[in-house]
């Protein structure tokens, strides 16, 4: 048993503000038993805050595979390095105690610096905040405006509706003692609108999460949403989180703050600016936009009193980001009056602040300019109490269109896959997340800026990728080696694809509500523009797994900028690309010009192999939640067989492919069983192994199969029945790579070692295993397979399959390009760098392959690269 400490790190250099931080860490099976204690050390030897800790996944020897942990940390006291190993403090350093009671009613949550009460029914989502017994919050509300349109006799009507949470579910997820979590579900309820009285339905689901920790001024809070409207009627004009702040003070010490691309907006609604601030009054002024308390004395002055008594006041207060590359704040007197610009920039960063006399309210919203348009409102600052709203769709932007792009598909011309149009957004969702500050003052600059570094970038530990791969974390991958010049050069090759992909998301704009996170699938070097109006070439979604390209290029390197890349299409495609009810619930959307367009509804989109990085490294429950929605995907199934277009409905409720549809399902099951325990799920994996063992020829049979989800229960169907790449290319072997570790099954990992093997054989020597059933015809693409033909090669100690997987690799494009200085300056409609051959399929599975490669048959890899040759692209 290993008792060395395991050795954490900042991800990033931390923003000077207190914060609570949750991160996950791997063990070795039989390392760590469920009932020990963990502790936090700081390596400075300074003290360490007290440590929360929970298994999130075992072992089958009962042992704990991943534990997650919590602490809060003070700006001043963060220790550069921290380490956590067995046993218990003997004293947690001093700190304010977090508290949860609970009644029929309410949850009351107590930091020991501020209380919020979260009401179990309702609209209110926090009913109320408390700092030292001052009120900073009075309640709060989600809050919707739905337009919805129709043409009566050629003339288009428009009717708007407004709408507010109501809470239908409340959960006590963790009690502390250094963090609590508090889950909420509803679904938005009609208040009318100017057009007519309130409906009588519901719509938009939604699901919400409060984050408190000990000793901290904050409420993390992670939201999402999920669309359950006609598409062709339905239109969110606008979708947010209002809180009420109560309003003390004169006018001219009551402030608002909105953070601009790298300063703020500092206002009040009573500003000392006149044209006649000079002297004193200009220093007064100048304390004031420093968001300093002006005293009754210092003001008790006639002539200046008098003078602002006659000033305008300022009520309200907007920034609307409306795209990624530009935003506006504008302020009014009172409704009915023009809004005046005060501001306009290119990016802001997503922080607002409204308060009085005692304190106030700051809110920062992650991602706030890429997940335009968004916006930031603050209303009723003369007045008793003030709304500030954080609006994830802003309401000054069009209306949400969740229209498909047209009206049948184009199959043949654009690779949408299915003839059924299938294009509907019911059902999918997105995630948002919102941090609050409850101050006693209004923050200074520094503070505020501070803020702003925070929600760009929140403060996350992490282990070393040393320790990481050690633990074999997520199977099979290697650290980042340049010991020789061909090593080194594969090396460069895959930084430079991370750096191509993160100049194309700047370059092309890839920002938005629905598209940040997601990558474009191929390229048009004609128009040079990738493919956004070419049907199944437009949105990659998670076709061939970019995400589990960018997590293992993070787990190798440590890197933050990938962490987010990785973090960002982690929260798309997990929301975005899946449908999360309805009758694809459980599946997901393939490649399209809008994500939920494709026809093809299939479990690989959806499977829980491409988003569990996220969750053990983080420990984040809205990841937990789709994990679990998609355990029993199977089912969906035998409602939309996955092979419809091809295999007749016969005795087989439906049929499935090993890959990518049984190893989807087996990643669902392997994550059920791990979290859980839950036995089922494993005799199902068990289930479908012993069904592939009994194949003629293993995992080289089918790969097509009838298949009953009651029972579990692959039936054979020939050795031959469909093309083999996809099982490959999907994520399966990354996913068996990692079961093969929790089976220690022999004959499992001799199938994948042979299917690896068998997968790029010359027809002569397949025939001599198989006798001529299976053709070389359906084995196609071999970059795309080579992580289980490097896994063969290394199972078998077989150097003529080694050969080949490197000569594939290194005789690949990526091999040979830099795609920075080979690319072409292009004019779009404007001047662009371009790569014309690039495709985010072969650039995930030749990194993919190759950060597996190394790590296997890293002693067959030629002293130099192979000279520079033309490859074919996928």
């Amino acid at each position: 048993m290993n008792e060395t400490p395991v050795m954490l790190r900042w991800l990033k250099e931390p923003a000077a503000v207190p914060a609570g931080v949750t991160w996950g860490m791997p063990w070795k099976e039989g390392e760590l038993a469920r009932d020990e204690q963990l502790m936090l050390l700081a390596d400075d030897g300074s003290p360490a805050p007290a440590m929360q800790s929970w298994p999130t996944a075992y072992w089958p020897d009962g042992s704990v595979k991943w534990t997650a942990h919590a602490a809060a940390f003070s700006a001043e006291a963060q220790a550069s390095r921290y380490a956590v190993t067995r046993g218990q403090a003997d004293a947690a350093p001093a700190a304010p105690a977090l508290t949860v009671q609970e009644t029929d009613e309410e949850f009351a949550v107590d930091t020991g610096v501020i209380s919020f009460i979260v009401p179990k029914r309702g609209s209110q989502i926090i009913a109320s905040i408390l700092r030292h017994g001052v009120e900073i919050c009075g309640g709060s509300e989600l809050v919707a405006l739905k337009e919805s349109m129709s043409e009566l006799t050629g003339e288009k009507i428009i009717r708007q509706e407004r709408f507010q949470s109501r809470i239908h579910e409340a959960k006590l997820e963790q009690a502390g003692p250094v963090r609590a979590v508090v889950k909420l579900i509803g679904r938005h309820r009609s208040m009318g609108g100017p057009n007519g009285p309130a409906s009588t339905g519901e719509w938009l689901p939604f699901s919400l999460r409060l984050y408190a920790y000990a000793g901290l001024e904050t409420i993390r809070i992670v939201h999402t949403f999920f669309y359950d409207g006609n598409p062709s009627e339905d239109f969110i004009k606008g979708l947010g989180i209002r809180f009420t702040v109560p309003m003390r003070g004169a006018l001219y010490n009551r402030h608002v703050r909105m953070a601009g691309d790298s300063g703020f907006l500092s206002e009040s609604p009573k500003t000392l600016h006149t044209r006649r601030t000079k002297g004193k009054y200009l220093e007064q002024f100048k304390r004031q936009l420093k968001g300093e308390t002006l005293t009754d004395e210092e003001m008790n002055d006639e002539f200046f009193t008098n003078l602002l008594r006659e000033s305008a006041t300022w009520n309200g207060f907007k920034l609307v980001q409306d795209s990624a590359d530009h935003y506006l704040i504008a302020k009014r007197t009172q409704a009915g009056c023009s809004w005046v610009k005060s501001a306009e920039g290119r990016r802001a960063r997503g922080v607002g602040y409204v308060g009085g006399t005692g304190g106030g309210l700051a809110v920062a919203m992650r991602n706030f300019w890429r997940k335009h348009p968004s916006g930031m409102e603050a209303d009723g600052l003369t007045e008793g109490e003030a709304q500030l709203t954080a609006w994830f769709w802003s309401p000054d932007a069009p209306a949400m269109d969740m229209r498909h792009y047209d009206t049948k598909t184009h199959v043949e011309s654009s690779y949408e896959g299915a003839e059924e149009l299938r294009a509907t957004p019911y059902g999918v969702g997105n995630t948002n997340e919102i941090t609050l500050w409850c101050r006693s003052a209004t923050p200074t600059p520094a503070e505020l800026e501070a803020i702003a570094q925070y929600i760009d970038s929140p403060t996350q530990l992490m282990c070393e990728p040393g320790y990481l791969r050690r633990q074999g974390a997520f199977g099979i991958w290697s650290l980042p080696d340049r010991s020789t010049p061909a090593k080194a050069h594969l090396e460069e090759k895959l930084d430079g694809i991370i750096a191509f992909y993160q100049r194309e998301v700047e370059q092309r704009r890839w920002f938005g509500f629905w598209d940040y996170g997601d990558f474009m699938h191929s390229y048009d070097p004609a128009r040079h523009v990738w493919n956004y109006d070419l049907g199944g070439c437009a949105w990659q979604n998670t076709e061939l797994v970019p995400n589990m390209w960018l997590w293992l290029m993070f787990l190798r390197t440590g890197r933050e900028d990938i962490f987010r890349m990785a973090e960002a299409m982690t929260r798309h495609t997990s929301e975005v690309d899946v449908y999360h009810f309805g009758e694809y619930a459980g599946l997901g959307s393939r490649h399209n010009v809008v994500h939920w367009g494709c026809g093809c509804k299939e479990a690989r989109i959806a499977m829980a192999g491409l988003h569990r990085y996220y969750y053990y490294l983080t420990g984040d429950e809205r990841i937990g939640d789709i994990m679990d929605e998609v355990k029993d995907s199977d089912f969906t199934t035998v409602n939309l067989d996955p092979m419809r277009a091809y295999f007749s409905k016969d005795e087989h409720p439906t049929h499935i492919r090993v890959g990518p549809d049984w190893a989807a399902f087996s990643s669902n099951w392997m994550t059920r069983w791990e979290r859980y325990e839950d036995t089922y799920y494993r005799d199902k994996l068990l289930t479908g192994i012993d069904c592939i063992k009994r194949a003629n020829y293993g995992l080289i049979s089918g790969p097509t199969y009838g298949y009953d989800p009651k029972t579990g229960v692959l039936k054979p169907m020939g050795d031959d029945n469909w093309g083999r790449h996809l099982a490959l290319c999907m994520g399966g072997p990354q996913v068996w790579f990692e079961l093969s570790g929790m089976l220690k099954d022999r004959k499992w990992d001799e199938m994948m070692a042979d299917f690896g093997i068998f997968y790029n054989l010359p027809q002569e020597e397949k025939d001599q295993i198989t006798g001529g059933a299976i053709s070389t015809k359906r084995f196609e693409h071999p970059v795309l397979t080579l992580a289980i033909v490097a896994y063969g090669a290394w199972f078998r100690k077989d150097k003529r399959t080694a050969d080949f997987a490197w000569s594939t690799l290194l005789g690949h494009p990526f091999a040979y390009t830099d795609l920075e200085r080979d690319a072409a300056s292009v004019q779009y409609v404007g001047e662009l760098q371009e790569i014309d051959w690039i495709n985010t399929n072969d650039a995930s599975q030749w990194s993919l392959n190759t950060i597996i490669s190394l790590e296997l048959i890293a002693d067959a890899l030629p002293d130099k690269p192979e000279p520079a040759k033309q490859g074919t692209v996928v």
